[in-house]
């Protein structure tokens, strides 16, 4: 595995289930277009970019041209890497067809394609900084996951922090692990709540 500072930005699930075989970092997901319509996601890559940067890596693809095109308008360019594939064509075993240009997508090629677009982009210059160490257990131990109430605490947690509200479970813990650690978290948490 290759640690990575910048949290890595991809298209969708396929994309970010490819780099986690790779990288050693944060990988969250644009949904395809659905970045579009996610205010508070694009809130919070803005955040996650002014601390850790943001590796852009679509697509070779039209569509990966409109987000990363999307994200250069809005993420300070100095925060903003991007990694690039080159149009190899072909298909994706999953897919029954090509893509409409006919090229692979990140989900595609290989392993060495994808480090040397990375490499290519500069984002493995950055220097890493400290992040948090909880881990799943240190959710359920605080009460944020498996036990009566977790739901609504964190709820709570994605509140006080500025989150997008459908965070799963997993890409909660990677942003947390971005933001804050277990004595920070363990603070939010002992905070009194806000009268509606």
């Amino acid at each position: 595995m290759i640690p990575i500072e910048p949290v890595i930005l991809v298209e969708g699930k396929y994309d970010k289930n490819k780099l986690e075989q790779i990288f050693d970092g944060t990988i969250l997901t644009t949904d395809g277009f659905g970045i579009f319509r996610q205010k508070e996601k694009l809130a919070l890559l803005r955040r996650l970019a002014d601390v850790h940067g943001l590796l852009v890596f679509t697509d070779a693809d039209g569509a990966g041209l409109v987000i990363r095109n999307y994200l250069k308008g809005t993420i300070p360019k100095d925060r903003l890497f991007h990694a690039y594939i080159p149009p190899i064509e072909g298909k994706e075993r999953r897919k029954a067809a090509p893509s409409k240009e006919g090229f692979l997508g990140v989900e595609g090629v290989s392993d060495e394609v994808i480090v040397q677009a990375v490499r290519n982009s500069g984002a493995l210059n950055c220097a890493p900084k400290q992040r948090g160490n909880l881990n799943k257990n240190d959710l359920y131990e605080l009460g944020l996951s498996g036990t009566s109430g977790s739901a609504e605490r964190r709820r709570a947690v994605m509140e006080a922090l500025r989150l997008p509200g459908n965070l799963s479970a997993n890409a909660l813990l990677d942003v947390l692990n971005c933001l804050t650690d277990r004595e920070g978290l363990e603070a939010l948490l002992s905070m009194p709540k806000k009268a509606e």
